[in-house]
């Protein structure tokens, strides 16, 4: 979408998942997906932060406009169709943002906290993201809301309990990202540690940061101090290795 508001880059902005499905139904889903991978690719870009996983059906939730608009069984058909037709066309995808957005605030302007119980996600919105697993999805993007019935301390992103489950429970072994460390619901919080440092212990792979170089920095220090192991920076670099073996990138 960022890339198609670029009048240098695309003739016409890309239209939402909902204009398209009202346009012509999957078929029309799968035609633009494959046009924006094309696009993506030649422009030397091989990972797409798509498709948003998200269900919400109430016009006045945060994520609405982004996310398909209806129930769990048809934004997991909307996300099957997307992740297979990038497949197709040989880009990567992301299903985001675990464990669903619901109807939860802009986080990047501060913390959200999601109240609901634990069987609403079991039962509702993890569906689209098992959805886009089985369709082979290779990474998954992590909301910074705070899911009280998972971890009442720290935002998804950064909460071990919440990556756990998806390595155990949904058996996910492609690669997990946080959303940008750089928002307010990150931000704002007050850690003993740095939110990359915390991000990386609770398991994710890659981190999506605006001050690079601060972060960097961050993590190398703690490799230095022994608060993140060798290790544990290559269970991750392995990931990320396979991964770009399997997009035939080396």
């Amino acid at each position: 979408m960022r890339v198609s508001s670029n009048p240098q880059l695309a003739e016409e902005r890309f239209k939402s998942p909902q204009e398209l499905y009202a346009l012509g139904g999957f078929e029309e889903i799968k035609r633009d997906t494959i046009e924006k991978s094309r696009l993506l690719l030649s422009l030397g870009i091989n990972l797409n932060l798509a498709p948003v996983a998200d269900i919400s059906i109430n016009e006045t939730d945060f994520i609405y406009q982004r996310a398909f608009g209806k129930g769990p069984i048809e934004t997991a058909e909307y996300v099957q169709t997307v992740t297979e037709a990038m497949k197709e066309t040989g880009i990567s995808s992301t299903l985001k943002h675990f464990p669903g957005y619901g109807n939860n605030v802009d986080t990047h302007t501060g913390s959200a906290y999601d109240t609901r119980p634990y069987e609403e996600f079991v039962n509702n919105d993890f569906i689209p993201f098992i959805s886009g697993i089985e369709a082979g999805a290779e990474s998954i993007l992590v909301s910074h809301n705070i899911i009280e019935a998972i971890d009442k301390d720290f935002p998804a992103s950064l909460s071990k309990n919440l990556i756990d489950i998806l390595r155990k429970d949904l058996e996910f072994t492609g690669i997990i990202i946080t959303d940008d460390l750089s928002m307010g619901a990150i931000t704002q919080l007050e850690t003993e540690l740095p939110p990359e440092v915390i991000a990386v212990l609770a398991g994710n792979d890659m981190l999506i940061v605006t001050d690079f170089e601060n972060s960097f920095n961050a993590l190398l220090n703690s490799v230095k101090l022994g608060d993140v192991s060798t290790e544990k920076i290559d269970e991750s670099v392995l990931r990320i290795l396979q991964w770009k073996y399997y997009m035939k990138l080396f």
